[in-house]
């Protein structure tokens, strides 16, 4: 009797199998014809056309960035190895209230738009203009879309400081929806920040009741991460269920040495608000965030490192508290002299963010800011991070429990289709890495090194990256 031999474009023999499901691992195959998996198990009669021995390293789903800025990045460097080096296959972009569309400007964006570029070009007027770029020069990454609410602000409103008008939140929602309509899969706030700081929790409910009918999700940078933290987490559960959407907590923390170890409470509130409501939250493996420089964040910060200066640009990378001593001047001063500028504050305290990175449905989002000229090491270095010094050196969760945060579990928050779970008929979204030795590379002063331990890197069937870098496949595609 003649043996049948199933044939795979790609065949990845003796891997360390972590499904992304959370489950134990297990030794096996997994195969992939054009872009899906299309067996997994102990494949001896398959051949493939490309096969690849894995010598028991760790196979896994793609991790998916739940928090990026990368809206211009994917278009004007593709490639995207920031992302890819660490195993990123998909990005969600639009967050914190801030996305390249649907929006037209006139001059320089308010900050902090600005993050994604300066220029008042960049930016679409419609959705659909922007997925299209996309389209047609696609990256190597997959990228989900969101509406940014201080974008819809910017154009709605003549002025930023103050409540919006009952005409000017009608115009903002026909934008929404009209760009859901186009492929947006939700929309972002960052009520924290000067453009968004007047809207009403009013105004919010209003344009999220748009997001149910396209199944739109609505993700949040909170009016407050520090010492109105509590107010701030009640504000977003109020709007979820009152506009009937579920509610992502962005880059959840406990900013400022006064509010050190609040993560038990925060924590405890999300618990209890998550029996009624569909809820999630992300979190990066740092102690340090960044953002816009800002003199009131920069009295809570008890470092601070300059990101970025379009006056100084000499000054990145530079301590923020050395540079004002130098230059004879306050903090404040200081601040002044480098605007427009960007920074890193060290305001967390790592209890917290262990703690937070542990909670069961924590996903991981590295919230870097690809654009800045002296990066927070986020940017290059989240997710190796996450598997080698929190699961593997600190063992603050298993090997398994590290990859379903980055798959599964973001997959299923976001609502992507067939990602996030190492299974037959899922997109062939992966990542092969060394258990034992992967882990970032990037540090605050060297920001841009590559992880390590990061071997091969799939993406909907194509390699994009293989020996430490890009092969120069772009088949990313647009989720929506």
């Amino acid at each position: 009797m003649l043996m049948t031999v199933e044939t795979a474009d790609i065949l990845i023999r003796n891997a360390l199998l972590i499904d992304g499901s959370g489950e134990a691992a297990f030794r096996g195959d997994l195969a992939v014809k054009d872009d899906r998996i299309c067996a997994i198990g102990a494949l001896k009669d398959w051949y493939g056309n490309q096969e690849i021995d894995a010598s028991g390293k760790a196979l896994a789903p793609g991790f998916i960035d739940v928090h990026t800025h990368d809206d211009r990045a994917l278009l004007v460097d593709p490639l995207m190895a920031c992302k890819v080096s660490q195993g990123v296959t998909t990005v969600i972009t639009g967050n914190c209230g801030v996305s390249l569309a649907p929006i037209k400007l006139k001059g320089y964006p308010p900050p902090p738009l600005d993050i994604l570029s300066p220029n008042c070009d960049d930016y679409f007027e419609r959705f659909s203009d922007y997925l299209g770029a996309l389209n047609n020069e696609p990256p190597a990454v997959n990228a989900a879309c969101q509406v940014g609410h201080s974008s819809l602000r910017a154009e709605a409103m003549d002025s930023l400081d103050r409540q919006a008008t009952a005409s000017e939140i009608k115009a903002m929602r026909r934008r929404l929806e009209q760009a859901l309509d186009d492929g947006a899969i939700g929309m972002s706030t960052g009520l924290f920040y000067e453009p968004a700081r007047e809207a009403t929790t009013a105004e919010v409910i209003e344009l999220a009741k748009s997001l149910p009918k396209y199944g739109g999700i609505y993700t949040t940078h909170m009016r407050d991460e520090s010492d109105h933290v509590v107010e701030a987490l009640k504000e977003s559960f109020h709007i979820g269920r009152a506009a009937d959407v579920p509610v992502i907590i962005s880059h959840h923390k406990c900013a400022g040495q006064n509010n050190h170890g609040r993560s038990i409470e925060t924590l405890a509130l999300i618990d209890k608000a998550r029996e009624q409501q569909p809820l999630g939250l992300d979190a990066y493996p740092y102690i340090a965030g960044s953002t816009m420089l800002d003199a009131s964040r920069a009295k809570r910060a008890e470092r601070i490192l300059v990101a970025w200066s379009t006056p100084h640009p000499e000054c990145a990378g530079k301590d923020l508290f050395e540079l004002a001593k130098s230059w004879g001047l306050s903090i404040e001063a200081a601040v002044d002299r480098l605007q427009p500028a960007g920074a890193v504050y060290f305001m967390m305290d790592e209890g917290d963010v262990q703690r937070i990175l542990k909670y069961p449905h924590t996903m991981i989002g590295s919230d870097g800011l690809p654009h800045d000229t002296q990066p927070h090491p986020r940017l290059w270095g989240t997710f190796p991070r996450v598997l080698g010094r929190y699961a593997r050196e600190l063992g603050l969760f298993s090997m398994e429990e590290a990859v379903r945060k980055m798959t599964s579990l973001s997959a299923k928050q976001f609502n992507l289709q067939d990602r996030g779970l190492l299974a037959v008929g899922h997109f062939a979204d992966l990542v092969l890495f060394d258990q034992n030795t992967v882990v970032d590379a990037a540090t605050f002063e060297q920001p841009m090194l590559p992880s390590l331990g990061i071997e091969q890197v799939f993406v909907n069937g194509r390699c994009v990256y293989r020996d430490r870098t890009c092969t120069g496949a772009r088949p990313g595609k647009i989720l929506q």
